[in-house]
């Protein structure tokens, strides 16, 4: 279990593959068991360990004859109902005495494994595409060549690589959200935690706060889901280790882990209490965490955004959008100061050619007081399923890698 001088050690000790401690099988003494004796003329008893005569044996017999047969007792798997444990032959319970409470609150079964997209509509997907023309990606690599702007590239993305790379004392939470459906918060949800995960050494987590039908796994490339945000909240105990926890989420590439909202099914919950014992019990083993919240005014979110030490808002470069983010940017001035201080803007371009000019609109953006990202249109990201990096655009991979690394920023100067 992570300690609190070195907990990156602890996890990184634990993801690379120290076992986590067997329960006794009873092969040596060790284990609380005696070895096995066998007769012969080595191992005959000494004066502490004699057999009784042959008159006592004798005489022992005879009382066991005259005795009634004993009434045959239930076995532990007879008397064992589904979901129950057999009673522990070490220690069996008296009749009078209660049984010791349990220690945590398990789920009644375990849930079945249910898949991401169901069989008969996977086939329909056609197979993914860059995230632009070949034209493009020919006259950029020609103009980078004459203009010699390759350096340049490599500065920045070393300094962005140092920057997401800060190690954390304590792990951070980045809530992304939007004010409506459809502005794309799970599609920069998904970017910056991939990332955060190529960049970082520390195990990275995605949690999915939105259990009404969330696509983040789909985002993820997941293939099952099982358990759920709120199947975890009576799970997670103080003295689980990092391997433990990983049995409950879905591994993603590059030292990352997802825990999902929802199996897919309609009227999933997430209260509010649930989710905050989850984030606070798992936060100590994760150096970042990227929480795919409900959109406002929901209030998961609402507690999501108040506990982070960062926030995301996703926000598509249309006009209505602009109009609506910088309303609620201009209330959230008269709010703490640290709220809109640590809120970015992520406007996500649904079209190669914007009906505004994005730029003069995220200048007045800006002058709320929020930072404001741009992320160009991605053709990949703009069909809708996997996401894979090395498909992405160019300038979609640099903008997602800025953004990451100023939110990280953002989350660094709030404890």
């Amino acid at each position: 279990m992570p300690n609190a001088n070195n907990w990156q050690g602890d996890v990184l000790r634990d993801l690379r593959g120290t076992p986590p401690q067997q329960p006794a099988t009873g092969h040596g003494p060790a284990q609380g068991h005696a070895p096995a004796q066998s007769p012969g003329p080595a191992q005959g008893p000494g004066p502490a360990q004699s057999h009784p005569s042959a008159r006592e044996q004798h005489s022992a017999q005879r009382q066991q004859e005259h005795q009634p047969a004993p009434q045959p007792q239930p076995q532990p798997h007879e008397r064992t109902e589904a979901g129950t444990r057999p009673p522990s032959r070490s220690a069996p319970a008296s009749p009078g005495s209660a049984a010791p409470p349990a220690r945590t609150q398990r789920p009644a079964r375990s849930p079945d494994s249910r898949p991401v997209v169901d069989s008969a509509l996977s086939g329909t997907a056609r197979r993914p595409q860059r995230g632009e023309p070949a034209a493009a990606r020919i006259s950029r690599a020609v103009r980078r060549i004459v203009s010699s702007s390759t350096a340049r590239e490599v500065a920045e993305l070393t300094r962005t690589a140092e920057q997401i790379q800060q190690p954390v004392t304590t792990g951070r939470q980045i809530a992304v959200t939007s004010i409506r459906g459809g502005a794309g918060k799970t599609t920069v949800a998904a970017l910056l935690g991939t990332a955060y995960a190529h960049y970082r050494h520390d195990p990275v987590l995605l949690v999915e706060a939105d259990p009404a039908l969330g696509s983040l796994p789909l985002r993820l490339g997941a293939e099952s889901l099982r358990w759920t945000t709120a199947d975890l909240a009576d799970i997670v105990e103080p003295q689980m280790s990092l391997l433990d926890v990983t049995g409950y989420l879905v591994q993603l590439p590059d030292n990352a882990w997802l825990l999902p909202g929802s199996q897919g099914r309609i009227g999933a919950m997430l209260d509010t209490a649930a989710y905050e014992r989850v984030m606070v019990a798992l936060r100590r083993y994760f150096g970042v965490t990227v929480v795919d919240c409900e959109t406002l005014p929901a209030e998961v979110a609402r507690v999501a955004l108040s506990a982070a030490q960062a926030r995301v808002l996703a926000a598509p470069a249309t006009l209505d959008s602009i109009t609506s983010t910088y309303a609620v940017l201009q209330w959230m001035q008269g709010l703490p100061r640290h709220l809109i201080a640590g809120t970015v803007v992520a406007l996500t371009s649904t079209a190669s050619r914007p009906g505004i000019d994005v730029e003069a609109a995220a200048e007045k953006l800006r002058s709320t007081g929020a930072a404001v990202h741009v992320l160009p249109h991605d053709r990949h990201l703009a069909a809708g399923g996997e996401l894979r990096t090395e498909l992405l655009a160019r300038p979609t991979r640099l903008a997602a890698a800025r953004l990451a690394a100023e939110v990280f920023q953002l989350s660094q100067k709030r404890r």
